[in-house]
């Protein structure tokens, strides 16, 4: 299913506060956060697969689906 230029642009902003959410993480002490590791995994998880639905939606909206 496509997305719309709004729900993309959702997404987008997602990716950022994500972004934004990883590189704070950098500043801190990784041993005064427990799971510190896991927390990096998942936020880079969470960057690529919202990156990933981007271009999903982006090549499907440049595909035209064909007639039957």
């Amino acid at each position: 299913m496509a997305m719309n230029r709004a729900e993309k642009e959702r997404v987008n902003d997602m990716r950022l506060k994500i972004q934004s959410l990883a590189r704070s993480l950098q500043n801190l002490d990784e041993n005064d956060i427990p799971d510190f590791q896991q927390i990096e995994t998942c936020l880079d998880d969470a960057d690529r697969n919202l990156r990933l639905a981007l271009q999903a939606a982006d090549a499907s909206a440049s595909t035209p689906e064909l007639d039957n």
